[in-house]
């Protein structure tokens, strides 16, 4: 039986590492686009050219999502997991102090923070109408309240608390009909979210990618009535 993933962001960095990894485990991966000049997605479509696929997505705008959810389900009539991977980081230096920009806030907000809603919204019955029922957040330590420390970040950091937020509403609903939401924190990821890669961080893509699909493979160990808020490791994280 043929098992679905979608993958948001998979140009490159770690949802190109997720879509990479997945192929590798023998799924069939609607990899969402963003930017078609980079070239990552089309040269591993050349190593698994029937079962790569890949949608435009947009994740900011409702017209792209909408378009790539009828993509999908044109396919078929199931994924089995969904990867909310696709984030921007915005301004991480601006404090109370400063002169905020709000609608730079608002576009991260809009992305980081409501992307991965409104994919869900779009292939929620996709999911439900799986064996899986698997939705996947990529998520941040940043998201958490319990835990901030940083005096700056607004966006970026109010954007994935809002992520853990809808991650709970949306797992409330699905859960009495086995549905599940996982939401990770996937460390400090070589990633390219400010622009450029950034070397200094722990974990190289692939690295990350590779621990959370350890975890993804042992989902039901974290089934409860309540979302999983976890790093990469399993540890729980506060919310």
């Amino acid at each position: 039986m043929k098992q679905y993933v979608c993958v948001t962001g998979a140009d490159r960095g770690l949802g190109l590492a997720f879509t990479k990894q997945f192929l590798h485990k023998g799924y069939y991966v609607f990899a969402g686009q963003y930017n078609s000049s980079w070239k990552e997605l089309e040269s591993l479509r050349d190593e698994f050219p029937d079962r790569l696929l890949i949608v435009e997505l947009d994740i900011s705008k409702d017209e792209s999502v909408k378009k790539a959810g009828q993509y999908i389900a044109s396919i078929t009539d199931n994924v089995d997991i969904l990867v909310n991977n696709a984030a921007i980081l915005g301004n991480i230096t601006d404090t109370i102090f400063d002169e905020l920009d709000f609608n730079h806030i608002l576009d991260v907000i809009n992305v980081t923070g409501l992307g991965g809603l409104r994919v869900t919204n779009a292939l929620i019955p996709l999911i439900m109408n799986s064996k899986t029922k698997l939705i996947v957040n990529i998520s941040s330590e940043a998201g958490s309240i319990g835990q901030c420390t940083r005096k700056a970040w607004y966006g970026y950091m109010m954007a994935k608390s809002s992520v853990n937020m809808h991650a709970a509403i949306t797992h409330n609903m699905i859960y009495e009909d086995g549905g599940q939401v996982l939401n990770f924190h996937p460390g400090w990821v070589q990633s390219y979210m400010a622009g450029e890669l950034n070397t200094k961080a722990d974990l190289t893509a692939d690295q990350s990618a590779e621990h959370l699909i350890g975890l993804i493979d042992r989902h039901k160990e974290y089934l409860g009535p309540k979302p999983a808020f976890i790093d990469y490791l399993g540890n729980p994280q506060l919310w």
